[in-house]
């Protein structure tokens, strides 16, 4: 009987899956989840909603000009070539100026972002008496007696990741644009009209939600723009418009407009 135990424990050990016992059981660390080679469309999602719009403070001259101005992620930024392309083309902003990411357009190997309407706009006289962008509360582009706010211009940084666009976060997206802009400074206007509505739509905005009730501008600071929009009119004529985020089949937002008020949210899955 010793001998067919001692055969069994040796089948035990050939086999690798020997315990002695009494003796814990080694623990196995849990494999981490890969990190996607490819952008999925939640980061997207997530870039457009906490990216697009966001007001930041310039720490180097932004070259305007409607080809926008590339540098490559990853590598030190060549401030010649920024100096150059700002006196051919403009300036859109210069260092402590406040500025906006009013657009994000993603390619196949880059991200395209517009800042103040983005380099191919061009001024007109409504954009010397003001600017509203994105449906954010309005900012003199001249001000008096106040901090410099948008320019009638803007420009267009390229990140050009050198490959197939890798899966990041919004947070590595500003890291990215941290060699143009800086994300953590003061407060904006944005931030001080938030504070002025109803506590309920404060922690919504804050949670990045749409709810219902909210209006156009509360969307666009809690959502950003809607990558899509469709419109339609209901039996009795008022009109009906859906702003969509997202694609199926990865993360979707619905969020139904009824004239100026949200009046339904729904998320897929």
């Amino acid at each position: 009987m010793l001998r067919q135990a001692y055969s069994a424990l040796g089948a035990l050990l050939l086999a690798g899956g020997a315990v002695v016992a009494g003796s814990p059981q080694p623990q196995q660390a849990e494999p981490k989840p890969a990190k996607a080679d490819r952008l999925r469309p939640e980061s997207r999602l997530e870039i457009i909603r906490y990216v697009s719009g966001e007001f930041a403070r310039a720490v180097r001259v932004l070259p305007s000009g409607k080809k926008g101005f590339r540098y490559k992620v990853g590598q030190p930024v060549d401030d010649k070539l920024v100096r150059q392309a700002a006196m051919s083309n403009g300036a859109a902003g210069n260092p402590g100026d406040v500025v906006q990411i009013t657009r994000i357009e993603f390619r196949q190997k880059e991200i395209v972002v517009d800042i103040n309407g983005g380099g191919k706009r061009r001024a007109r006289l409504r954009d010397r008496i003001q600017v509203s962008v994105g449906g954010l509360p309005t900012v003199t582009a001249t001000p008096v007696g106040g901090p410099p706010a948008y320019r009638a211009v803007g420009a267009t940084l390229i990140l050009d990741f050198g490959q197939p666009l890798p899966d990041i976060s919004s947070d590595e997206l500003k890291q990215h644009l941290g060699a143009f802009l800086d994300f953590s400074k003061s407060r904006s206007a944005a931030v001080h009209w938030v504070e002025t509505l109803a506590p309920e739509f404060q922690q919504a905005i804050k949670e990045r939600r749409a709810i219902v009730g909210m209006d156009r501008e509360m969307v666009v600071a809690a959502l950003g723009k809607p990558e899509r929009k469709l419109r339609e009119r209901d039996d009795d004529g008022l009109e009906i418009e859906e702003w969509i985020y997202g694609q199926p089949p990865g993360q979707t937002i619905f969020v139904r407009f009824a004239g100026e008020k949200v009046v339904s949210v729904k998320q897929y899955p």
